[in-house]
């Protein structure tokens, strides 16, 4: 749907608002300057002549110059200006601003310093001027010169001098005034379109938009309705429809991807040891031992294949777990030796840490033992040769703290709540291995979350990654 005219209003109403905020801002703004100008140069002037008659009468005695000094810092602070004693010749002989130096020679007359071409006949009939004052100041300030005379002979000027920014703070004290008018005409002009657009035009065009997508097989494609009116009722219809077609759609997937990935690991580790007993790589004396394996991944193959009816009727938003009770350390030892080839290869050892000799858990064997396989194979995948992975059981209350850690690259930190997404790999460079499908780490939060317990990655880039889980004790003392 084109906006055409939509957007043709749009662009009136913001020049209209920024015509009649420049005109405002421009005739407000040079009003209230002028006035407050005017009226902060007099209470300056008039302030000048009061310091020039107060003090005329004690101005070169040394008797009471510091004590005029004093006084005058004071004044100073308090009308946020600075005042200063000028002599006709361009010698300031007092100024509230200045900063001493101790090893600055001193002076008869108390000069502190000099001003080039200091001219007071420049001025005209006007008694004040507006600059940096003979490049004394870093910003503009506004100085008001009045005369000082004894005995009817022209001693010198009292001159005070404010920053213009502090006339410009009191122009906006009462110039937001008129801001706020302007706004608030503004808003109620925009109220009618701003309106129109959040309640008719964009809730359609985000309609519009996602038929878009589900027409192109984007069925992902989520609408967020706002409104509980007719068109609010109408997303929230089309993002329900979408939504359970995805569903349907991932969950086939999901299956498929299952069932490709729990295959591809037992078939690898019976070809690695057939082939490894074929060619004679193996001793024959430990030839039973890794038959003993082949039989072990044979009989997980056929506990899969068994599943397979099963996981294909099962509700996508369930996993039917088998819970028994079995040592999670036996099941440790058993995956350790399955990767026995391939860490030969890598020089990778392991180091096993258990907090006893038997730890009876309460979960489903066979899903465990593919969350404890995956991890394993991950480690693996992502660690140097020549280095060490430490898997640990430690009990945490009423609950077995299992732990699989590598000093491998490990992972970036914005990738830790990634990792658990389907078919999601972190950049390639992390391992030479860039075979994974993507799916181990996602299928093992999957079982963790299954048994309603936690699981949890820890993981600092070039320093390596730990993988912590839980799993229920068994506690079978509890029952004798």
């Amino acid at each position: 749907m084109k906006l055409t005219l939509l957007k043709k209003s749009i662009f009136l109403h913001i020049c209209i608002a920024l015509l009649g905020f420049a005109g405002v801002t421009y005739l407000s703004y040079g009003i209230d300057y002028r006035r407050v100008y005017r009226q902060q140069t007099a209470a300056m002037y008039r302030q000048a002549v009061s310091i020039a008659q107060e003090y005329a009468t004690y101005y070169f005695s040394e008797k009471y110059f510091r004590l005029i000094e004093t006084e005058l810092n004071t004044v100073s602070k308090l009308s946020q200006t600075r005042i200063m004693f000028i002599e006709p010749d361009g010698s300031v002989l007092l100024d509230t601003g200045y900063i001493k130096n101790s090893t600055q020679p001193s002076s008869d007359n108390y000069e502190l310093y000099n001003i080039e071409d200091f001219n007071y006949a420049a001025l005209g009939s006007s008694y004040s001027t507006t600059g940096d004052f003979y490049g004394i100041f870093d910003e503009p300030h506004i100085s008001v010169f009045a005369p000082i005379n004894n005995s009817f002979i022209m001693k010198g000027y009292a001159v005070v001098h404010m920053p213009e920014s502090v006339i410009t703070q009191q122009v906006y004290v009462t110039f937001n005034t008129n801001y706020f008018t302007l706004l608030l005409m503004l808003f109620l002009n925009f109220g009618f379109l701003l309106l129109n657009i959040t309640q008719i035009h964009k809730p359609l065009k985000e309609i519009t938009h996602a038929a878009g997508e589900y027409s192109n097989g984007n069925l992902a494609y989520r609408i967020k309705p706002k409104h509980n009116d007719e068109i609010g009722k109408l997303a929230a219809s089309l993002d329900y429809m979408a939504a359970q077609l995805d569903e349907s759609d991932q969950f086939q997937q999901k299956f498929l991807s299952n069932i490709s990935h729990d295959f591809r690991s037992p078939l690898t580790s019976i070809k690695g040891y057939l082939e490894a007993i074929a060619d004679g790589t193996i001793p024959p004396e430990m030839i039973p031992k890794y038959i003993g394996i082949v039989l072990f991944e044979t009989d997980r193959l056929t506990k899969l294949t068994s599943n397979i009816l099963t996981l294909n009727e099962m509700d996508p938003k369930t996993v039917r777990l088998e819970f028994t009770d079995f040592d999670i350390n036996a099941i440790i030892r058993h995956t350790v030796e399955t990767f026995e080839g391939t860490c030969k290869k890598k020089k990778i050892q392991f180091a096993l840490s258990f907090s006893d000799d038997k730890e009876l858990v309460h979960a489903d064997k066979s899903k465990i033992q593919q969350v404890l396989y995956n991890l394993v194979d991950n480690a693996i995948k992502f660690s140097p040769e020549n280095s060490t992975i430490y898997i640990t059981v430690r009990e945490r209350g009423e609950r077995a703290q299992i732990s699989v850690k590598d000093t491998g690259v490990g992972i970036p930190k914005d990738s830790h709540d990634k990792i658990w997404t389907r078919f999601y790999k972190t950049d390639s460079s992390r391992g030479r291995d860039k075979k994974g499908s993507g799916l181990g780490l996602s299928i093992t939060k999957e079982i963790i979350q299954a048994h309603n317990e936690h699981i949890d990655v820890i993981s600092t880039e070039g320093v390596g990654s730990e993988f912590i889980f839980t799993l229920q004790l068994a506690r079978q003392d509890y029952f004798h």
